[in-house]
Parts: C-alpha cells; structure tokens; sequence
C-alpha cells in the first residue's frame, strides 16, 4: 500500500510538471475515436465466448457531468454476438458499472516546432464553440481538396488533376485495425448447439492432407499429404438476436438457416441500447422485465454496421513442422484474391494478385520448421505482411489501383473473404484473428442535417436502397445475397476543398463521430491557430477500483493493459 501511495504521488507531480511545460492532459468525453480511445463506457466480459468489449455510455452524463436520465440497458459482443444485458436486474446477477473516458497527454509544442501530418491524432478547440476540445485524426491537410468514398480518403493536391488514395503507413494500420472474429473465443455453448464454425476445412472431409480441426475448432493441422493445395476458410456466419434466443430455449419458432454474410463495420462500442429512465421528477416507465441467461434486449439493426468492409487483416501462429511446401495466405476482396505465398523451403514470400497482370512482389519470409506470427493485410490498396512483428520488406512495390483491379463492388467470392491453405507443406495454425480496416463513412451535413440520415454511402435515392424500413432480419439477408450488391459501385462520395492553414478532421469511429463531416456545410475544418496538441500517451485510462481477477476491492487499482502510446 506504501508503495503504491508513493507511486502515485510521484506521478501526480510527474504531470504537474508536464502539463507546465510540455503537455496537457485531457479527458475523452464521447467515443468518436473508439476502439483507439475511449469516452466514458462500459467494459465487461461477454457473458457467453468471454471476450472483452467495451460500449459507449456517454449519453448517460451532460457535458456538465449532470446524470441525463439515460442509462446503457444492453450490448452486443463482436465475436458471438450475443447481446447482454447490461441492467442491475439482470438474470445473471452481475454488475456493469459505467467507467469515465481515458485521459490523455498531449504535446502541446509539438505542431509549433513542426507540421502536423496527416493520420496524427490531434487535439483542438471545436471551430464552431472554441470553449470545447475536440480529439480527431488529422486525414486533410491545408491547400488539397480531400474525398471519401469507398470508405477511404482521397487526396488532390492544388494543380493536381486527379485524386489519390491517401494510404496510412503501416503502424497506423496496426493502431486503427478493428477486431472482426477472434477465433480463441469461439463458444463453445453455440458449437453445442451445431452452429457452423466460422474457421473451418474447405473440401471433403477426410480427404488426403485435407486440414483437420481440432474438438474446440481453435487450431488446424495438415500433413501436407495433399495432391494439390489444401484450404482452410473463414466466413462470417454471425448468430443474430433471434438466433442467441432459440439456441437458448426462448423462443419455439426456428429462425431461418445460418448463411455467411459480408464484413460490415460493425462496431460493438456503438452497441449501447437506451432506455430513458426519467429524472427524479420525471419518472419513466422501467425497461422490459429481464431475459433468462443474461441475455439482453434486441438491438436495433442500425447499431450493427451497415457499410460493406473489404479491407482485411488476418493473422494467426504457424507451426510448420518441415523444411517444405508453401504456406499461402488469401484475402479477398470486390472478387479478387490478394495472395501471399510463404515458401518453406527457401524461406522466399511472394505477394500476387491472380488476373493482375504483372503484379509480383518478394521478400524474406519463413525458412524450415518452427513456430511463428503471421500477419497479412489488404488495406488501401496495399499488401502488407508481417512475421513475427517485423514488416517485410519487398523488392517491388505493394500497392494497386482501382484502375487495374477494381474491388468497388463485392460478389459472391467476398462470403469467404479469408483463407489460408498449404501446398505439400505439414503445419498447424491457432489463435486464428480476423480485422477490418476503419471505414470512413461518406455522410455530410446538407440542410442541416446528416445524409443520408443514417450512417450508410449507399444513395437513398437508388434503386434495390435496402434499409427502407428494413427490420435486422432484412439487413442480414442484404449483406448475405449477391443480387443487390451492384449498389455497393454507386456508393455516395463527398468532397471537402482547404485553403492555407486548413485541416479536415476525422474520428476513428466513423459510424457515431461528429467530426468535419457533419458540423457545417461551410464550416468543415480546423484552423491552424485552434490546433491545440499531438496526443501522445493514454497515461489513466479507468481504474478497476479492485484487484483484477478477483473481487478484492482497491480504490483506483491502475489499469496497465491499456496505458498506451496514442499512434
């Protein structure tokens, strides 16, 4: 306890001193920038696959710290979906008590010794009430016109005469990736039930060097025995609201058949359900009465990501049990295959991209037996590979335009959309993780109002617009039937045109940020002067107030996992 009292005391001067002549430190208030910082939330384990996941619960508090009447009843797991409840009734009888938002340092000299750079996260005051601090990612810089369509942001320069992709280096695209599936969660509760795994062997079971799941379907092993290659394939088959209440004995009526669907932005901080409670002089009726088995109630089918994702990054650990064979790693996305070949052998990795032309890229990569971290990505029209958490670096450049091959628009080939296979080569992977890239949602302010009025690119106005009035049901089926997907080519796009001195700002959570998009048709941009820092570090995010692991009560215990550089 001694110690403890003299470690923070020593860090509370620590930011005395920091704060006077180098950085300030803020709270974050909302979650505009989750996964990459949290506002005040929610962080608890799924009560079903484990994992842990945090929802926003912002609204539950005024800018004034005043309680609003609202109150967080329910959220959704991103690995199995179940939706929690999340109220002091719950069937389960656990606690989710709500947690204030990380604080942060930031430098506050360091856009006036040097130039803010584009993907910085930064801090400023709001143009439009300068009292406010903002945090944002700087994706516009003075004097270009910057796009977003497809997700991503496009960038053209005064005198240029055409847009390019503005490509994030590689350590921002580790430090804005978001988890899609993590195979370590896989519940065993669903497996019971017969629910399809999402990992699973391609071909027919039992043939000769095919991959063998292992009883928990959390690793596969081949012997390399196989004529040709042998393939292992994810899809995302996610059990809905409906799904979780028949498998748990709630419901009579079947639900219909599984069927693999597209990545789609979700995000599960967004997945916070209100209910209004009312003021202590405006009471409202109470939620619904609580559901067996913790599970909470239905979310709304906006909450669930309603934007096309096929922006990747698989990874997963390799055995290779022999100096042979290749490894091979396949992305897909708009219908082509982004391919990774890993050489045993003679330790060579070939990046190509089938029907691509002259596409072919190679560089050091796995040599002999032994065990190893595999990462590869497709994101921004570049393909980025690393082993053991060191970037490989390529004799040819990695990167493709929509010109050569066009991923505009998914087809059926996107329902597998990760793959990984092995061509006479004997190995074993685990710890299977999928993730998506951010995907920058195309809405702007136009009569002062968001459009469209939900955070979708599809065009409202264009034929086969699937969410008229969709229920979760009908979203579901969209994303897993390709006859509608020819709307994804004509998804909206929006422009933003800076002058000297201007920057375009953009939160990380896309879906629910108020950011340049949406605060004024003429006032979109950050002047240099309300530039206010670089944020650097998460020094305190919430403290657990016990020992973690156990219920054993201890007031501001820190929570080291997630003190963190901010990249």
């Amino acid at each position: 306890m001694r110690e403890t009292v003299e470690s923070l005391a020593i860090a509370l001067v620590l930011a005395f001193l920091v704060r006077t002549f180098e950085a300030e430190p803020f709270v974050i208030p909302t979650g505009s920038m989750a996964p990459t910082l949290m506002g005040r939330h929610k962080d608890f384990n799924c009560p079903e696959c484990g994992y842990q996941y945090r929802v926003g619960a912002s609204e539950v508090l005024s800018e004034s710290g005043e309680p609003t009447g609202y109150r967080v009843i329910a959220g959704t797991c991103p690995m199995c979906r179940f939706t929690a409840d999340l109220t002091p009734d719950n069937t389960l009888q656990r606690a989710y008590p709500s947690y204030s938002g990380d604080r942060i340092l930031a430098g506050r000299f360091d856009y006036e010794l040097g130039e803010p750079q584009r993907w910085d996260v930064a801090v400023f005051h709001y143009p439009l009430a300068a009292a406010t601090d903002f945090i944002k990612r700087i994706a516009g810089l003075p004097n270009e016109t910057l796009r977003i369509q497809y997700g991503d942001v496009w960038v053209k320069p005064d005198g240029a005469r055409h847009f390019a992709l503005a490509r994030k280096p590689p350590d921002k695209v580790l430090a804005m990736m978001q988890p899609v599936y993590d195979d370590d969660y896989w519940p065993q509760g669903l497996a019971r039930q017969g629910w399809p795994p999402q990992w699973a062997p391609m071909g027919p079971a039992g043939a000769a060097g095919a991959w063998k799941a292992s009883p928990d379907f959390k690793s596969f092993r081949t012997d390399g025995t196989a004529p040709g290659e042998a393939w292992l394939g994810y899809r995302h088959i996610t059990p809905g609201f409906d799904d979780w209440a028949y498998l748990l004995g709630l419901t009579a009526m079947p639900p219909p058949p599984p069927q693999a669907q597209l990545v789609r932005d979700f995000t599960a901080y967004d997945t916070g359900e209100l209910w209004y409670f009312g003021r202590a002089d405006d009471r409202q009726a109470p939620p619904p009465p609580p559901l067996p088995d913790g599970l909470g109630q239905p979310p709304s089918p906006w909450r669930l990501g309603l934007n096309w994702v096929g922006d990747l990054i698989v990874e997963f650990d390799l055995h290779a049990s022999e100096a042979k064979g290749e490894i091979l790693v396949d992305l897909v996305k708009g219908g082509h295959h982004f391919l990774c070949r890993l050489n045993l052998a003679d330790g060579a990795a070939a990046l190509t991209i089938p029907g691509a032309g002259r596409f072919h890229a190679s560089a050091a990569g796995i040599r002999g037996p032994g065990e190893h971290r595999v990462r590869f990505a497709n994101v921004d029209q570049q393909l980025l590979l690393w082993i053991d958490g060191r970037l490989a670096q390529f004799d040819a450049p990695t990167t493709y335009e929509t010109q050569t091959v066009d991923t505009r628009s998914p087809d059926k080939e996107d329902l597998l959309p990760a793959r990984i296979g092995s061509r006479g080569a004997a190995a074993e992977v685990s710890h299977l993780k999928l993730y998506r890239d951010i995907y920058y949602v195309a809405q702007r302010i136009v009569g002062g109002k968001a459009y469209p009025p939900i955070p979708t690119d599809l065009d409202p106005q264009a034929p086969g617009y699937p969410y008229a009035g969709a229920p979760p049901g009908g979203v579901a089926r969209f994303f897993s039937d390709p006859a509608g997907w020819g709307i994804f080519r004509g998804r909206l796009g929006i422009e933003f045109a800076l002058k000297k001195d201007q920057f375009f700002m953009l939160g990380d959570n896309s879906a629910e940020s108020k950011d340049g998009r949406l605060w004024d048709e003429t006032e979109y941009y950050v002047r240099r002067d309300l530039l206010v820092g670089k944020a650097l570090v998460v020094y305190w995010p919430h403290s657990w107030n016990r020992i973690p692991g156990t219920p054993i009560p201890f007031p501001l215990f820190p929570n080291f996992s997630r003190m963190r550089l901010i990249r």
